[in-house]
């Protein structure tokens, strides 16, 4: 008697046979690889600071900072448990110091960002130089430069600092290009004042002989609030408001003109009081921190939508391709940053504004 094989059969003992030489069909997957549109696996979320806050505090009493190296509680992307990151290339967490504390001195290769949230008194020192931390401030820590945090502030008086962290870990461990070195003292040597970073680059000018001091990195590592509050109202007041955006600006490095960091962008927005935006998508998944104010953002992804009521300390993210649309009645300010360079640099960032 002749058994018949089926195309089935026949395919299947034939994939048995080529995994077992450590192949597979592309034919199989080609759809979810090469997909119509992106397809990523990430959800948009809020965390409100009224109700993480309480764990900050908590997580303060369980653990010093000097033990914890880094006392950071990690904005998790709900679908993607386990993974320490808030999309699939992007770190984000809430990180607390107490009045007294020093976070010891370290460096990795890992770009970092700090976005101040709450509280005055702490500091971060970048390569020698120190930086007061005050809320809307945001603040660099260039690849492989030593860095620490401390807080001068006594526990009777002082009151605790919390910022927003955002790293691009998940990036360099896709690239197997994660490395780190504890200093040999707790705080790094001094050796420059405060403020000398942003004299020498601030002022749209550069040093004759310009040394690029770190890499791709801009070469001022701290950009207060203040200077930026006033250029956005400056601009609600002067020129034309954007339907999607309000008034939005990018951080720039003042030497190339570009992004601060190789991997990460970071914009400041303000939507001006009764701002009803339009809706907009693009590749890039972006986090924002509430700086002032508050409002919504409704984001909608496959016919599924979601509005998420924020108000001001509250951080949020859009993952890539989710049509996201802000509004607010009594207007506020947005910080936010994604991985737009890395998309730019490769030639694969993509927008709509949609009407």
């Amino acid at each position: 008697m002749t058994t018949t094989s089926t195309p089935s059969n026949d395919r299947k003992a034939f994939y048995d046979a080529i995994r077992q030489q450590h192949m597979t069909p592309l034919w199989e997957v080609l759809h979810a690889l090469v997909p119509q549109q992106p397809a990523t696996p990430c959800a948009a979320a809020l965390w409100k600071y009224d109700q993480v806050r309480p764990y900050l505090m908590q997580a303060g009493q369980l653990i010093t900072a000097e033990e914890a190296v880094r006392r950071v509680l990690i904005l998790e992307n709900p679908a993607l448990p386990g993974q320490s990151c808030i999309t699939q290339s992007l770190y984000a967490g809430l990180q607390l110091i107490l009045p007294g504390e020093v976070a010891p001195s370290h460096r990795h290769t890992q770009s970092a960002l700090r976005f101040i949230v709450e509280g005055q008194g702490a500091y971060t020192a970048v390569d020698g130089e120190r930086a007061s931390m005050r809320p809307g401030d945001f603040i660099i820590t260039p690849s492989w430069t030593w860095h620490d945090h401390g807080h001068e502030g006594t526990l009777e008086a002082g009151e605790p600092v919390v910022w927003l962290d955002g790293l691009d870990i998940p990036m360099l461990r896709f690239f197997d290009a994660g490395f780190a070195e504890n200093h040999a003292q707790q705080s790094q040597p001094l050796t420059r004042a405060e403020g000398t970073s942003y004299q020498r680059y601030g002022a749209n000018m550069l040093p004759v002989r310009y040394d690029a001091p770190f890499g791709q990195t801009s070469p001022i590592f701290s950009y207060p609030y203040e200077r930026t509050r006033d250029a956005l109202h400056a601009l609600e007041r002067q020129a034309p408001v954007d339907d999607w955006d309000g008034v939005k600006l990018r951080y720039v490095n003042p030497a190339t003109g570009g992004s601060p960091m190789p991997t990460m962008a970071t914009f400041m927005q303000r939507l001006p009081a009764g701002f009803s935006g339009r809706p907009y998508r693009q590749t890039d998944g972006a986090v924002f921190s509430v700086v002032e104010g508050d409002g919504s953002v409704m984001v909608e992804r496959d016919g599924q939508q979601q509005t998420f009521d924020f108000s001001a300390r509250d951080h949020f993210v859009i993952p890539s391709w989710h049509t996201a649309r802000l509004s607010s009645a009594q207007g506020c300010v947005l910080f936010s940053f994604s991985d737009r360079p890395v998309h730019q640099a490769l030639g694969i960032h993509k927008e709509e504004r949609l009407s």
